[in-house]
């Protein structure tokens, strides 16, 4: 598979193990696995797995409805998913379910090889080019990124404490909370990161 070129890395050296989280929630991961793996999950229809996108999923790889539904064709006409028979009643959506050919291929992609894909983050870029140029007005988009990754922590925060209150023997279980745990360890750094660049962007000019 090829894997999109991006930037390299800054060098920040309190924030290195951010190579790892930064990795996971801006891969290149195709959206049919990601569909594959919300079916494997339970069956569902097209809307209900745009919702569970939106409420999940959608957290770590996002997608449209219509991106969504596109595929889903795609992956039935694959042979990977069938739809099934609408239930009677009026608007009734059909619902989708993995097939055992769509588990191997599954299987197979869990164990495909990938880089980590680099940071490609323009705010590392604006940080450079304001040392280069000195004050530019920086300061007020740091604070709304801060906000905003604020706001993020504290709504994984809430997922935590409602779906993983208690500690669960489940692999299972235990490997969907550790995926949460590196979202709320990226929104953690984020909020970190930004703070330290408008302390740093608050300094006198050289």
């Amino acid at each position: 598979m090829l894997h999109k070129q991006g930037y390299p890395l800054v060098p920040w050296p309190r924030y290195g193990k951010m190579r790892f989280i930064r990795a996971l929630f801006r891969s290149d991961m195709s959206l049919p696995h990601a569909l594959l793996t919300a079916l494997a999950e339970r069956p569902g229809s097209g809307s209900e797995l745009a919702d569970r996108f939106d409420r999940s999923i959608g957290y770590f790889w996002q997608a449209t409805h219509q991106q969504i539904y596109r595929e889903l064709g795609r992956l039935e006409e694959t042979g990977w998913i069938e739809s099934l028979p609408a239930e009677s009643g009026r608007g009734r959506k059909r619902a989708y379910r993995i097939l055992p050919a769509g588990k191997k291929e599954l299987r197979r992609w869990i164990a495909e090889q990938e880089d980590p894909t680099p940071l490609r983050e323009a705010l590392m870029v604006r940080l450079r080019a304001e040392a280069v140029l000195g004050p530019a007005g920086l300061e007020d988009e740091i604070r709304r990124r801060i906000a905003l990754h604020q706001e993020k922590l504290d709504l994984y925060l809430q997922i935590e404490a409602r779906d993983f209150s208690e500690e669960s023997d489940s692999r299972a279980k235990r490997l969907q909370h550790l995926v949460l745990q590196a979202g709320i360890a990226n929104e953690r750094f984020w909020v970190e990161f930004s703070q330290d660049a408008l302390d740093t962007l608050r300094l006198p000019k050289d």
